[in-house]
């Protein structure tokens, strides 16, 4: 069966996290149930951040906009993904522990 262009930035993304030491991810379900999130929520070295996929060239939904907003307030990083993982996979190599 054939990656939507979508499905395939999905690949690529789920590789990378999978591929760096440290990093929790989920990829919530949406159920028709509460409120909906972003492709993938995830912490790494005490950091939470969530990514976002998108089929080349397309742009979140006001939704996924007004969660991004949300995150983005409350400190969380936010990463839009349409291909590219580079600046992802930056932030997730230069990414050090928080103090608590």
């Amino acid at each position: 069966m054939a990656q939507t262009p979508e499905g395939k930035v999905k690949a690529k993304v789920s590789l990378l996290l999978k591929g760096t030491a440290g990093v929790w991810y989920s990829m919530p379900v949406p159920s028709g149930y509460g409120e909906s999130t972003l492709d993938y929520i995830g912490c790494h070295s005490g950091r939470f951040f969530a990514v976002e996929t998108k089929a080349p060239g397309k742009k979140p939904t006001s939704r996924q906009q007004n969660m991004i907003a949300a995150i983005e307030r409350s400190g969380g990083k936010v990463f839009i993904i349409d291909g590219d993982t580079t600046e992802l996979s930056n932030w997730l190599r230069t990414t050090t522990p928080n103090d608590y």
